[in-house]
């Protein structure tokens, strides 16, 4: 499989880890990591002896603090989809094996986005969760306004995408976020522990049982919107202004258009 250094990639039996790669910039995702991502879970889908998958991040202060934005905010703004061209799809929407993500620290932007295209989520207890791009004058546009407000309660959610502002584990657990908040020497332990449970069931039943819960969804449809109204967004003034201040290191001057 061809991937990227910044894609880690291991089999233990009939579960496959994926391992974010890049701790020295906080797990920052750039289009080529995505396209690994992409290819890495492909391959799990495809191949029979896999049966559960566990996504984790390298060190200890970051699951992901999304996208590289020296890289997404010039090529989004500029109407590069990173990859996602067909508007219905969104990161791991045609993966049917369950995903475990395993939380090790900052889990914010397209970190978050990532999570929320999991099926069980185990955070370690100093993990932070947030939807910080309205800071900015941006949008998250991973598909957070579509699954998000299914899985947690509305308040919970408008809080992330309105405010910007992060909680911690603790929280993301009592509002449904997470499955589990664990220390972190146990983290990946605990991952391993719940795919051990899910591979001691039928593994056609379990691909078909989230096949159908997923496909039920009818996500496609808030896909599309999304996509269409971020658009607008992308292309404002707010959303060369904000990226230039969070550079600049200062607040934005933000004018509403």
């Amino acid at each position: 499989m061809d991937l990227p250094s910044t894609i880690l990639f291991e089999k233990r039996e009939h579960v496959a880890i994926v391992t974010i790669n890049r701790p020295d910039a906080m797990n920052a995702l750039t289009k080529e990591m995505l396209l690994g991502l992409d290819r890495a879970f492909a391959a799990i889908e495809d191949d029979p002896d896999l049966w559960v998958s566990i996504l984790t991040a390298a060190g200890d202060k970051a699951f992901c603090c999304g996208m590289d934005l020296k890289e997404a905010i010039p090529a989004m703004t500029a109407g590069d989809s990173l990859g996602y061209d067909d508007p219905t799809k969104r990161q791991f929407t045609d993966v049917f094996k369950p995903i475990i993500a395993a939380i090790n620290g900052l889990c914010i932007a397209g970190g978050l986005e990532t999570i929320l295209h999991t099926d069980l989520r185990i955070a370690a207890e100093g993990a932070r969760f947030g939807l910080g791009e309205v800071r900015w004058g941006l949008v998250p546009a991973g598909g957070s306004h579509v699954r998000l407000p299914q899985q947690v309660p509305w308040a919970v959610a408008m809080q992330l995408l309105l405010t910007g502002e992060t909680i911690d584990a603790k929280r993301a657990y009592e509002a449904g976020l997470v499955n589990e908040v664990v220390p972190r020497e146990r983290l990946l332990p605990c991952a391993l522990d719940w795919a051990a449970r899910i591979c001691r069931n039928g593994p056609l039943a379990v691909r078909t049982a989230k096949e159908i819960a997923v496909r039920a969804l009818g996500l496609e449809r808030g896909f599309v919107l999304e996509k269409a109204l971020a658009a607008k967004v992308f292309t404002s003034e707010d959303a060369r202004e904000g990226p230039q201040a969070f550079a600049e290191k200062r607040p934005p001057r933000f004018k509403g258009r």
